[in-house]
């Protein structure tokens, strides 16, 4: 009996030092890869190349595509501007977000006090690029004018990168391409669509390769007019001219909504006798698109996805 107990003990003792070995063996496994991942990334944006910390604490986001981004990815962002979020970003009114700043008027003494690890701005305040870089690592993701669609899905994998979310981000441009596809194949018989936007009374049309062209030049909605548009400016129309246009889909973004502006309602402008004469109105083709995400917003994760849903929707 003591002979066997013995022999027991001796079991038991060898199987806890082989533990201990896999235990200390996985440790060091651990701190050997924790200590040759990189700290930082080097990211080159529209205002140069900037090393940026690998998920940083404290993060400030001026661009609310970048923001829409980082929510969807689930990455929590720490100061935002006083805006007008859609209700998509509405938690972003609170008073746990620091205010940094307007959409084009950055705070630097509220942002200096908070100490950021990362400030990722916009095109609004590009003008503060040097003074933002001053205060923390700065970055600039918006998209690009030439080629906006490939910029946001850089932009995507650049932010899934720096907050290691690349699996993430890689599943929802996925899922995003499906949906993209799905609705090329529904606007190859939709017939042509045109957008307007009314700001103060007044209407602009955009076409193709404008701040809007997603819905032409990626989801291949047919034009209904060439429309002289550019870069974020689209071209002053009349009445007359949609009459004349006669789009079978009307898409509409009322600009003094999204920023919260008084002014007479986009559908209060249309209600005219030459818009109710278009095939768009004939069949209840006017589409009032949520001016927060299309004039606001952009292109962001979850608000492009949004934005496919709707075109897909409204030709349907």
């Amino acid at each position: 009996m003591i002979a066997k107990s013995r022999l027991l003990a001796g079991t038991a003792l060898v199987s806890l030092l082989a533990l201990s070995a896999c235990s200390t063996e996985s440790a060091s496994a651990d701190a050997e890869a924790s200590s040759t991942a990189p700290s930082t990334i080097s990211v080159e944006h529209e205002q140069g190349t900037t090393e940026v910390p690998v998920n940083p604490e404290t993060v400030y986001a001026f661009d609310l595509g970048a923001l829409d981004t980082l929510d969807a990815l689930g990455v929590e962002v720490d100061g935002v501007p006083a805006a007008n979020f859609p209700e998509s970003l509405s938690k972003y009114d609170g008073e746990e977000y620091e205010k940094i700043g307007s959409m084009k008027e950055p705070d630097f003494e509220a942002i200096s006090a908070g100490a950021p690890d990362l400030i990722i701005m916009s095109g609004r305040v590009a003008d503060s690029y040097e003074e933002l870089s001053k205060i923390a690592p700065t970055i600039n993701l918006s998209v690009s004018n030439e080629d906006p669609w490939t910029s946001f899905q850089e932009n995507t994998e650049i932010l899934g990168q720096i907050f290691d979310k690349e699996d993430e981000a890689a599943e929802a441009l996925a899922a995003l391409d499906e949906s993209v596809e799905e609705t090329k194949a529904a606007a190859a018989d939709a017939g042509t669509g045109l957008i307007v936007m009314t700001s103060g009374g007044e209407m602009t049309a955009y076409g193709a390769g404008s701040r809007f062209g997603l819905i032409h030049d990626v989801l291949g909605v047919k034009t209904a007019a060439d429309i002289a548009s550019d870069g974020k400016h689209g071209e002053a129309v009349s009445f007359e001219y949609i009459a004349d246009t006669n789009p079978d889909h009307l898409f509409v973004i009322d600009r003094d909504a999204a920023v919260g502006q008084a002014g007479e309602a986009a559908s209060a402008v249309l209600d005219n006798e030459l818009v109710k004469g278009t095939n768009a109105a004939k069949n209840g083709q006017i589409t009032m698109l949520d001016s927060s995400s299309w004039y606001l917003v952009g292109y962001g994760l979850n608000n492009v996805q949004s934005q496919v849903d709707t075109i897909l929707e409204a030709i349907s």
